[in-house]
């Protein structure tokens, strides 16, 4: 296992034992937490004033709600069985006090370029699952290219082994589907919204 993958292992595995800890405060012992696709669910969070700001996976939303900083506006219809209760899995959480979001609240990283990207190699256009992917300099870093949301991009690992070292001045046959961004609030929201389009739960949220 590398470096980056046991990090982002024992943050899961942080985040389970926070969330189980926190049931457990309420009296439960819930089973479903051994459920790694119930927990990676995406919630769509939405401010105190019902503003969408952001979209997390079941896990984060579960320990948001049983500390008392969010409460379910939408339940996903799933349960979480416990010993003494049964806990609904939430679709849409509030906040119930009000954040101010500013215009860039995204930090630079994989997951982020990959979810701006929308999972999609940006040379290619094939929509692929994160492990299949990675990311490229668009400038590369031997030629003096840097690490930033504008050179950075989603990248399939045939596009990347093609493009190698080189510029893509001197590829014939390779382009950028769309200049690279940094991940902004607008970003954001475009994703919100086509996720929400095959969610009739978020669709009040987003539509408007």
């Amino acid at each position: 296992m590398s470096l980056g993958k046991a990090m982002i292992h024992v943050r899961k595995q942080k985040a389970i034992s926070k969330a189980a800890a926190l049931a457990a405060e309420h009296g439960t012992a819930l089973h479903a937490f051994q459920s790694n696709h119930i927990l990676q669910m995406p919630v769509l969070v939405l401010n105190a004033s019902y503003e969408p700001i952001n979209i997390c996976g079941a896990r984060r939303a579960l320990v948001l709600v049983l500390k008392g900083i969010a409460r379910t506006e939408e339940e996903h219809g799933l349960m979480l069985h416990a010993q003494r209760s049964r806990i609904p899995m939430p679709s849409v959480i509030r906040l119930l006090e009000y954040r101010r979001i500013p215009h860039q609240t995204r930090a630079l990283s994989r997951k982020n370029i990959l979810l701006r990207d929308r999972n999609t190699c940006q040379y290619c256009g094939e929509a692929l699952p994160p492990s299949e992917l990675t990311l490229d300099h668009v400038v590369p870093r031997s030629r003096g290219g840097s690490s930033t949301w504008e050179n950075l991009v989603a990248c399939c690992h045939a596009c990347n082994r093609h493009k190698g070292n080189r510029m893509l001045s001197e590829i014939e046959d390779m382009i950028l589907l769309r200049e690279p961004r940094p991940f902004s609030l607008h970003t954001s929201r475009q994703i919100m919204r086509m996720l929400g389009r095959s969610d009739d739960r978020w669709r009040k949220y987003l539509f408007y």
